[in-house]
This record gives C-alpha cells, sequence and structure tokens, in this order.
C-alpha cells in the first residue's frame, strides 16, 4: 500500500529515475523556512559556509524536523521501504545573476556507499525554473552504471571537487525539474543531472536531502547518518542525535567532527588540496 505516491509515480521513478513535482508543504511554509534561512545568512555567523553545505539538519532543529517530515518521508517509503536514515544534506543556493552551475554527474561518484539505492529529495524553497537556473535531468540514465568523471575545481562549481562526466551528455535530451516553493522532486543516486547558472534577478534556493535504507554501507571509512523512520537492524552508520535547538554547540561541536570525516570520504585520490573545499 503506497503512502504518498502514485503507481504511475513509482513507474516514472523506476523508469526514468526522477519524479516531480510533489507537494510537500505549502508556499507559505516553504518562504517561512526561507526567512528561517535568510536569517542566518545576514546574521554574519563564521558557521555559514559549512553550515548550509554539509548536514545541515545536524545544526538546525527547523531542519531536523523537515528532514523527518511524514510528507518526504512517506515518498521515500513508497520506493525504498520503511526503515530509512538520511545521510547527507545540503543547500543548493544559486543568487540573482549567479554565474554559479552544477555541471553535469552522477550523484552516486564519490559518495562510497554500496549500492545505488540512494534518492535525492531537492525541496524548493524559492521558485525553481528555466529562468534562475533550475535543476535538469537526462530521463533513464540511472539505469547506466557508474560513468567515469573527471575534477576540475572550478571556482563556480557548486559540486565538491566540481566533477563532472567524462564524456559528452546528449543535453536536447535533458528534462527541466521546474518547482514551486514548498514542492520538491526526487532523483535516482545515479541519473545524470546538472543546473545551469541563473540568469535571472531572483534567487534560486533547494535544500538537498539524500536519503538511504538502513541496508546501504559505506564502503569507505566511519560514517554516520540520521534514523528518521523504522528500525536499523544492520548498524553500519553511527546514529547522529537530534539537535533541540538551532547552533546548540555541543551540536557544532558534533557538526564539525562529522563534516570532516564526511569530506575525507568525499575528496578521497583528490589531485587538489583539502584548502579548495568549499
Amino acid at each position: 500500500m503506497l503512502k504518498s505516491l502514485t503507481p504511475d509515480q513509482v513507474e516514472h521513478f523506476r523508469k526514468y529515475g526522477y519524479v516531480a513535482p510533489i507537494r510537500v508543504m505549502s508556499e507559505q511554509t516553504a518562504l517561512e523556512l526561507r526567512k528561517r534561512l535568510e536569517d542566518f545568512e545576514q546574521s554574519g555567523s563564521p558557521l555559514k559556509k559549512k553550515a548550509l553545505h554539509v548536514k545541515s539538519h545536524l545544526l538546525f532543529s527547523w531542519l531536523n524536523d523537515l528532514v523527518r517530515g511524514d510528507k518526504l518521508v512517506d515518498a521515500i517509503e513508497d520506493l525504498y521501504g520503511p526503515n530509512l536514515l538520511v545521510w547527507a544534506s545540503s543547500f543548493f543556493i544559486k543568487n540573482g545573476n549567479d554565474p554559479a552551475y552544477v555541471s553535469w554527474h552522477q550523484d552516486s561518484t564519490y559518495w562510497g556507499l554500496s549500492k545505488p539505492d540512494v534518492v535525492t529529495a531537492w525541496v524548493a524553497l524559492s521558485e525553481s525554473n528555466k529562468a534562475n537556473g533550475a535543476m535538469q535531468v537526462v530521463p533513464g540514465t540511472h539505469l547506466l552504471d557508474q560513468i567515469p568523471h573527471r575534477d576540475t575545481f572550478n571556482e563556480n562549481n557548486l559540486l565538491t571537487r566540481g566533477q563532472e562526466i567524462a564524456v559528452d551528455v546528449d543535453e536536447s535530451q535533458a528534462v527541466s525539474i521546474e518547482l514551486e516553493p514548498g514542492e520538491m522532486s526526487l532523483h535516482h543516486v545515479r541519473i545524470v543531472h546538472g543546473s545551469p547558472p541563473n540568469r535571472s534577478p531572483n534567487r534560486r534556493i533547494g535544500y538537498a536531502i539524500r536519503y538511504i535504507p538502513t541496508y546501504v554501507r559505506q564502503l569507505e571509512g566511519d560514517d554516520s547518518a540520521t534514523l528518521v523512520r523504522g528500525v536499523d537492524t544492520y548498524n553500519t552508520f553511527e546514529h547522529e542525535p537530534r539537535p533541540a535547538a538551532d547552533l546548540d554547540p555541543a551540536f557544532v561541536a558534533l557538526h564539525q567532527q562529522i563534516g570532516e570525516r564526511n569530506l575525507n570520504i568525499l575528496y578521497r585520490g583528490a589531485t587538489q588540496a583539502s584548502a579548495s573545499r568549499r
């Protein structure tokens, strides 16, 4: 019995590697979360860079509530069953007239996870459309094996290593995922995707949450994740606690420790020094 998605949506995900749009909150609620984010951005906190790019749900109680929300997790359960972890989360923000972009890539390239049973929920806190650099996917490419990538460390690339697929991508097959505030898309860890720069005057704000079933393992070292539904009988990830308040000092210290360990996995074998981490 499906909890959130329709049979057609599940089939679309299986066949094409993505499904969208899915309404997970009202537009008003999305704008309220956006205000929380932008209030933090304007606070001048020295934590801003890492807080928004590495496991943001460990630092903000409102984001931890979001990643556990029934409307999100019900949809993930419809795809991968009742025992689920959040492995990572981060913001993908493009300011107005911003040269920032995301190169064509597969999420699975450097994550070190044992199976491609991973789905990203990309939650829009602003409009995301062709004008402001919406994510694009190449349908059906999730059925491919891991494709070779190369690191570019391009300063405008929002990815950790500026990684890009090392073969030509048929961009004529790409589909833009256009979302309204409060909607999300789901995409498979191996689908080829990326996004162009924002040519509009308006910000584009998305929050990407990486969900995995509990049977997925980390192959490249110790790792942690947040149990958001069901039970974890495998216990291959250290379970992360739930913050009761934003930027709790104990969670700031934990976030630093977990973030460094996570980046060691993401940057293993990189040709450029860790100083380039963004």
